[in-house]
């Protein structure tokens, strides 16, 4: 059994997140849909680096496959895409080493999410549009409060009970491009929910609802101003010698 690393594309608007599940559509379903239906496999097994929502698209979501095949990774790549839906794509696959595992071998993991400062035909299920003036200013004070080694039990609905919610922080930036707000989150890990509440709290913070200094209030209700899913994007998945993400790019680009 071969074990391959699959680099993959979605936007998530169809789908109940990226775990198979019983009764709902699913990222992770379509491509285990798609590996049946390529291959006739015996047995197979498809592992991804991680959770994401429903509505939540990727650019670069990694998962490993181990399959028996004679295939090539190339050829691995195209079959797959002639089954999978155009909505997800497998951009790049390569064989690894049994070793290597998506999710457990991950060092970090980045998500950018996008708000539009005007409304648009194209790319409502790709941005959160903002009538208000946001003070960008503001944002990048309040974000820094967040970098670092720090207890989001507030900015989750997973119990801290049950699961740490310690999580290291390595970075938040925000970068502008044209109508867009790019907001990039850099972490360990996250948690359920995580990334839409930083990103609600600052446009809270940008709005001038909250104060830069009160975004980590144990005060907010941070749970009712969850950022909608649809500007979330799983940016990148870093492994040991990987460099790390470049400059913050839209998605979708807006005049």
């Amino acid at each position: 059994m071969a074990r391959f690393k699959l680099l993959i594309e979605y936007a998530g608007t169809r789908y109940s997140g990226w775990q198979i599940q019983k009764n709902a559509r699913t990222v992770q379903g379509e491509i285990d849909r798609a590996v049946r239906e390529a291959f006739r496999p015996r047995e197979f097994e498809l592992y991804g680096s991680g959770r994401t929502d429903a509505g939540v698209h990727a650019i670069g979501q990694i998962a490993h496959l181990d399959i028996y095949t004679a295939a090539t990774p190339e050829q691995l790549r195209r079959k797959l895409n002639d089954e999978l839906p155009a909505d997800i794509n497998i951009i790049a696959v390569d064989k690894v080493p049994h070793r290597f595992h998506a999710r457990h071998d991950a060092v970090a993991r980045s998500y950018v999410y996008q708000i539009s400062r005007r409304r648009t035909a194209f790319g409502k299920p790709f941005v959160w549009w903002i009538k208000e003036p946001l003070d960008v200013a503001a944002m990048r004070e309040a974000a820094g409060l967040f970098v670092g080694m720090n207890d989001f039990r507030g900015f989750t609905d997973d119990d801290a009970e049950v699961k740490s919610t310690l999580v290291h922080v390595e970075g938040l930036e925000i970068a502008e491009a044209g109508p867009l707000i790019l907001i990039r989150v850099r972490g360990s890990h996250f948690l359920w929910k995580m990334v839409r509440r930083i990103v609600g709290v600052l446009a809270a913070v940008g709005r001038r609802e909250i104060a830069p200094r009160d975004a980590v209030s144990a005060d907010l209700d941070v749970a009712a101003l969850t950022a909608p899913a649809a500007g979330l994007f799983l940016e990148g998945v870093y492994y040991a010698g990987d460099s790390g993400p470049g400059p913050i790019v839209p998605v979708l680009n807006l005049r």
